[in-house]
């Protein structure tokens, strides 16, 4: 068929196939010859394609078919440790990818000679010499401490290989040792001995998605390079008992089918064990970290047990899971230990463990028990606790008595206030009502914070733009709040993230003078700074309600201070004509009486109140500027009246005995007969100024000895308004102590709240 025939067969087909248009357009587009020779040349290009595909292809296909394992033979396993791979600067066996036959009772007889093999060509005095397993499949066990050079313990030099910390750690091992076997002698029990050796292996080991069918051991084994073993796939049990690793060791991704047994080993430099899964017990008891060790997001599916462990560097838990019990009992934590987000579905304890700096457990959940009972915090120590997800009626939270509660840090109010009043439920149930307390003391501590942010901030919802741009936004951010804020109100400042125009820089700069609330008014402010101080006072004087001794303290000190002035202004009254002023005698008595008072108050204070400056400070503006002013006007303006040399108090003679006079006034009835039974108090006495801290302990707490109280004939109306003064200031001061003795009495506290 000529190149005519075959154009019109191929428009024919065209024609068939689509509609008629298209082959019209093919016919007058392309003329037959001109269409067979296109499609002969894209037909060549499309086989040259092909062929240039398989080629460039060739060496990926070669890769796909090298990942998979080939079985390793004993003369493979001989050229391998002969003919060693540079790999990362380091000479290593280059045993990946393989099926490697390790049981007893195997066809291919291949355990023993694999390790003579490789223990005896990693022994060689050159240096060190690795292993590298990645990617294969061992049938059997893997004793990796076989591969070692044996070093007796007892040998008083040791190689130079080791560092200065390796070194005085194996003199600690020999030391324990030593103690060891001379007990066991005085039990008569069998020695020791002097041969105890540890396996000393040079050369770094990789087994990177490495799968070990049987058990793998490291035990009582000194390894001096890293260990990598990320994505290591183990069914039967890992034995790292007494094992020291000198450099870093990654299990990270591992999967433990089997249990872990990690005893009195020792990490000298970082040990990774992220997203590692412990299917059955792991067991890290006497371990010691020297450097930071990372298990975030690692899965603990059964018991867990950390006793006695040392964290001498940074601890990571971010993001662990603990389906079973995890047990940190005598854990001695150096640097800071992270728990953000970790999840503990069954008991946590940490009894008898050492904090020396904060314990992160922001956003953790608790859905069981934690207990921290007998630990120890430093002072620098604290539990984050903010985003912490507890619910009381599931889960309980235990420490010490008072101490627990004092070591419960939360940042900010907002988002934890349901986490604050599940912990006071749960210390109320375990009727700890100190930590109860404490917490609430927080809580309100928080809430100050909050009310002083929200009366001093710049409010996003109602600030103006000049407002903002001389906080730091720049003129294009502050009109983006102002139209952002017009379509919705802020309600966090954390909002401002979600506008294009606000950057993380600018927001970390500004955030903490600024506040997300509904516009306010000249009268809503007002209540808020109401609010403020009157919380301020309640928290500084009172612990809010928390602290007795504190409270305490305060009235005491009162008591001294009015004291003091009532019998200044009931004995010194005037100079001339005629003097009217106490004995030396008296004025010493006096003095030195208030003097210790006010100093035991004011020592409670110091050791009692979290700002004792601040307490003293609300103290002395409740008690000295109406006092002082009142006694400037009478000594300005002098006294004279009937009865002055007779004096203010008077006491009733009826009956001498402790009362508690909380429903009388702080003057006598004005009816006749009541005069006859009160008398004034004797002046030529020489214990006379003991009426004057009577007289002000029953104007203050309403409770004393007899009941002395102001006269009410020939009175200056100052010393009465003094007097009066000190009395309504007795009213709160025995509402505040009722309320938290009503706090710190059990039974009080359960008529109180429950």
């Amino acid at each position: 068929m000529d190149g005519c025939g075959i154009g019109r067969a191929i428009a024919f087909r065209l024609r068939w196939a689509k509609s008629g248009v298209v082959a019209f357009w093919v016919r007058k587009r392309f003329e037959p010859r001109e269409l067979v020779s296109r499609l002969c040349l894209g037909f060549c290009l499309s086989v040259c394609w092909s062929i240039g595909l398989g080629l460039w292809s060739a060496p990926v296909f070669a890769d796909e078919v090298a990942l998979e394992t080939t079985v390793l033979t004993l003369d493979q396993l001989t050229k391998r440790v002969q003919t060693l791979a540079q790999q990362d600067g380091t000479q290593q066996i280059d045993l990946r990818r393989f099926s490697i036959d390790l049981r007893p009772d195997s066809d291919l007889s291949l355990r023993e000679p694999f390790y003579r093999l490789i223990r005896g060509r990693m022994r060689q005095p050159s240096s060190p010499i690795g292993l590298d397993l990645s990617y294969s499949t061992i049938q059997g066990d893997l004793d990796l401490s076989q591969l070692g050079e044996q070093v007796p313990l007892y040998s008083p030099s040791l190689p130079p290989v080791f560092s200065t910390a390796q070194q005085q750690q194996l003199q600690r091992d020999r030391r324990r040792l030593v103690q060891l076997g001379r007990l066991s002698q005085s039990l008569l029990l069998q020695p020791l001995g002097n041969a105890l050796q540890i396996s000393l292996v040079r050369g770094p080991i990789t087994l990177t998605q490495t799968t070990v069918d049987g058990a793998m051991s490291l035990s009582s084994t000194f390894f001096q390079r890293a260990i990598n073993a990320e994505g290591l796939q183990l069914n039967n049990a890992l034995d790292l008992t007494e094992a020291r690793f000198g450099k870093v060791v990654d299990f990270s991704g591992a999967k433990f089918r089997q249990g872990v047994w990690c005893r009195n080993s020792i990490f000298f430099e970082r040990s990774l064990w992220v997203r590692a899964q412990f299917l059955d017990t792991a067991l890290f008891q006497g371990s010691e970290f020297k450097q930071s060790a990372s298990f975030s997001r690692a899965l603990f599916q059964a018991d867990s047990e950390w006793k006695d462990v040392s964290w001498l560097g940074s601890v990571d838990f971010g993001q662990a899971q603990w389906q079973a019990l995890a047990s940190f009992n005598q854990g001695k934590f150096v640097q800071a230990v992270f728990f953000p987000n970790a999840s503990f579905g069954d008991r946590a304890t940490f009894r008898e463990a050492q904090f020396s700096e904060p314990v992160n457990l922001r956003g953790a959940a608790i859905l069981g028990q934690i207990d921290f009972g007998d630990t120890t915090f430093s002072h620098r120590a604290y539990l984050n606790i903010s985003g912490l997800e507890f619910n009381a009626e599931e889960a309980k939270i235990l420490g010490n008595p008072g101490q627990i509660g004092r070591v419960l840090s939360v940042p900010t109010l907002q988002g934890n206030e349901t986490l604050l009043r599940n912990l006071v439920r749960n210390f109320r149930q375990i009727d700890q009502f100190s930590d109860a307390n404490q917490v609430e003391y927080l809580t309100e501590n928080l809430r100050l914070r909050q009310l002083w942010q929200n009366l001093v901030a710049t409010n996003l919802n109602s600030a103006s733009l000049e407002s903002l741009t001389e906080l730091g936004f720049t003129q294009t951010q502050a009109e983006a709040i102002a139209k952002s804020r017009e379509q919705q109100s802020f309600q966090r400042v954390p909002d401002l993230l979600k506008l294009d125009a606000i950057d993380l820089t600018t927001y970390v700069n500004i955030s903490d003078e600024l506040v997300a609330i509904a516009p306010r008014t000249l009268t809503s402010w007002s209540v808020d700074g109401l609010h403020w101080l009157a919380l301020n006072g309640l928290l500084v004087l009172t612990r809010y309600g928390t602290s007795v001794g504190l409270v305490f303290a305060t009235g005491f000190l009162v008591v001294a201070y009015f004291s003091l002035v009532f019998w200044g202004v009931d004995r010194f009254r005037k100079l001339y004509p005629y003097r009217m002023v106490p004995t030396v005698e008296e004025t010493i008595y006096m003095v030195s009486s208030g003097a210790v008072l006010s100093g035991v108050s004011l020592g409670a204070i110091f050791q009692l109140s979290e700002r004792p400056w601040l307490t003293l400070l609300c103290l002395m503006l409740l008690i000295v500027p109406i006092p002082t002013l009142l006694l400037t006007v009478l000594y300005r303006k002098g006294r004279f009246h009937d009865l002055m040399e007779s004096s203010y108090f008077v006491e009733d003679g009826g009956a001498r005995q402790l009362r508690l006079l909380i429903a009388r006034l702080p003057i006598i009835p004005k009816f006749p007969f009541f005069r006859d039974r009160y008398t004034p108090i004797l002046w030529d006495r020489r214990w006379n100024w003991l009426n004057y801290f009577d007289f002000s302990l029953i104007n203050l707490i309403k409770f004393g000895f007899n009941d002395i109280r102001l006269r009410d004939e020939h009175l200056p109306g100052l010393i009465s308004t003094l007097v009066w003064y000190q009395w309504g200031l007795g009213l709160l001061y025995v509402v505040l102590l009722l309320w938290t003795l009503s706090r710190t009495i059990p039974g009080l506290n359960l008529l109180l709240y429950f």
